[in-house]
């Protein structure tokens, strides 16, 4: 794990000051993982597109293969008929991860009919559960839409993660943990926000696999 954090710190010198959060971040995440929970994730524009790639990383291999388990193969072998071996063969494990950005029809109709900062908040009313986490990204840190999710998720009693800028905004009071990286302007936070969170999907799947 030391060793990850150590090379994106050798990388981006300037995340050195994040590295205790996102230690944090990890045993956020892991802990809810080993309970059962599962990763939600809220963001706009940029930080929609880096919520996405957050899960790409989770829900497949990403520095690993992941093979499934032997019982599993077993399992699909019995139901599979034939093609048991091919799906097994191509199955990686996943830690389960939802970007709330990418629900096209649920978010237009909650924007037009209800209200578009609750868009992200109805997913996590939705989908949250007790020991779950919420990961918020927003380079001010307050995004109205992705507020009301973490305040939402607090109220489910799930965990909150916040990737943001320097100042936190409203994010850094509604976060179990906040990584604010140091920098006050949009393209160069999230520019640094993609390592840090390749490092903790890096991290989580050396945990896990």
């Amino acid at each position: 794990m030391r060793d990850v954090l150590n090379q994106c710190v050798a990388k981006y010198p300037e995340l050195s000051e994040c590295s205790g959060d996102i230690v944090s971040a990890f045993e956020t995440i892991r802990d809810s993982y080993r309970g059962g929970g599962k990763v939600l994730l809220a963001g706009n524009g940029g930080s929609a597109s880096d919520c996405e790639h957050i899960v790409g990383e989770l829900m497949k291999g990403f520095m690993s293969k992941r093979p499934v388990p032997q019982t599993m193969r077993d399992r699909l072998r019995r139901f599979g008929d034939e093609d048991g071996g091919y799906i097994a063969d191509r199955l990686q494990g996943a830690l389960p991860a939802i970007s709330l950005v990418s629900h096209t029809a649920l978010a237009t109709a909650y924007a037009n009919d209800v209200a578009a900062d609750m868009v992200f908040a109805q997913q996590v009313y939705g989908y949250g559960r007790p020991g779950d986490v919420l990961i918020g990204l927003s380079t001010s840190g307050n995004s109205a839409n992705v507020v009301r999710a973490l305040q939402v998720a607090r109220a489910l009693d799930m965990r909150t993660i916040g990737l943001t800028g320097r100042s936190g905004g409203r994010m850094k009071e509604l976060c179990d943990v906040i990584i604010r990286v140091p920098s006050d302007v949009t393209p160069d936070i999230q520019e640094r926000h993609l390592p840090i969170y390749h490092t903790l999907c890096i991290m989580l799947e050396e945990e896990f696999f």
